[in-house]
Formats: C-alpha cells, structure tokens, sequence
C-alpha cells in the first residue's frame, strides 16, 4: 500500500517513514503542507498521515482541501493537541482518525490497517484466495495453512498482486506500490522479487505476461489458462 506522510519533524519523520516501510509499505514523506496537497494531484494514495502543525499549510487545511475537491483519500492526522474540542476539529474538518503524540509505531500502524479495511469497504482482516490467505494487520500470508516466510518487500508484492487477481500489473505499477520517493530502486528489483515469490508459492501463482507485467493466479485459473481457456479478469 502507497501511503503519505506529512512531518516536518526530521528525527520522527525519518523515523515513521522507516517504520511503515519495514512493515511493507510503500512511503512517499513531505515536510510542508502545500508539498502534501500538491502529493495528491499526481499519486492515487490508499491513506496518508498528516501532522496537525506543518509548515506553510496545516495538516487540518490540508485534509479540508482534499475534502471540498471530493479526494475521500483515508487520513489520519498526528497531533500534540489532546484537548476534547481540538480532536473534535480535526475530525471534523474531514480526518479519519488521529494519533496524540508520542507517536508509537505499533499504534500508528494498527490505525493505518483500519482505515485501509474501512476505505476498501471490507472488515474482515485476511483476504483469501484458493488456498493463499493474506493477512494485512499482521503482514504475513499462508499457503495451504502453512505460514510463507515472505520479507516486507515480498509480501508488499504479493498484497499489489492479490488486490487485482488475473490482472496484469506492470514494473513501474509495481515499484509504485512497493517503493516510495527517494528509495532505490535496482533495475531488477521486481523481478528478483517475482523471482523469491514464485519459490516460495510454487508452480503456476505467479505468471509472466510478455509486454505487458505480472499476474497473480491460483494454480487451477493458471492451468485453465494452458488448455486455452480464458483467465479470469
């Protein structure tokens, strides 16, 4: 999941950006609010976090911004304000939610999971597909009961790939959702990491469309697929 976040705070802002990147996501992090407003106009978010006091534009007249251009992009915004009428500003204005500093990883993350359910309509936390289930509040994945030891690249991966099973995603779609801004990403990247996944799932998840990227199948659709018979969409 590509995710923003908003903090001009060095020290926590590196801190948060490593944190949600180890468990997965991808992390795109500004430092002003007219940056964050300006973030939205050209990446499709699946949430961001927002702090309450950001230079040049505040994460409250941020989220106002999104809300009146009709963006509904989950936000949680960071906050040192732990007053009842303060809260209930930021609430209404449009967040979804808020995180009174000392901002704790774990919490951070655990609120992130339950907007993305909340957004995607679905509060069930493990998606399952044949015998493949994912689990996003924990970040881990099993096949035929048996957990996969997957690294969070891998299993960020396997997230973008399960979200539109037998759709075909390119490289650069890829590295969108497993990368953020600023990060490094080898010319071969994707494909080493198809590469473990297809190891660790075995024959047939995992299919190459030449041209066009990779698809996520469970074994029975991809052998359909060899005798001629149409994938479904």
């Amino acid at each position: 999941m590509r995710i923003l976040l908003a903090e001009d705070d060095q020290a926590l802002g590196r801190a948060l950006a490593d944190g949600l990147r180890h468990l997965g996501h991808a992390v795109d992090w500004v430092d002003d609010g007219r940056h964050a407003l300006h973030a939205f106009d050209s990446v499709p978010y699946a949430a961001a976090v927002l702090d309450w006091n950001l230079p040049r534009m505040s994460g409250v007249d941020v989220v106002t911004a999104l809300r009146r251009r009709g963006d509904r992009t989950p936000v949680l915004l960071l906050t040192a304000r732990d007053a009842i009428d303060d809260r209930i500003a930021g609430l209404d204005c449009g967040a979804d939610d808020y995180v009174v500093k000392p901002v704790h990883l774990d919490e951070l993350a655990a609120r992130v999971r339950a907007l993305l359910r909340r957004s995607g309509g679905d509060p069930a936390p493990v998606q399952r597909l044949g015998a493949l289930e994912l689990d996003p509040s924990a970040r881990s994945a099993r096949l035929d009961g048996a957990p996969l030891e997957l690294s969070p690249r891998e299993y960020a991966l396997l997230e973008a790939l399960a979200a539109h099973p037998g759709r075909a995603l390119s490289r650069a779609q890829l590295e969108e959702a497993v990368y953020g801004w600023g990060e490094e990403v080898a010319s071969n990247a994707i494909e080493v990491h198809v590469h473990h996944l297809r190891r660790k799932l075995g024959q047939g998840w995992v299919r190459t469309l030449r041209g066009v990227g990779y698809a996520l199948y469970p074994p029975v659709a991809a052998r359909a697929t060899a005798d001629g018979e149409r994938p479904p969409a």
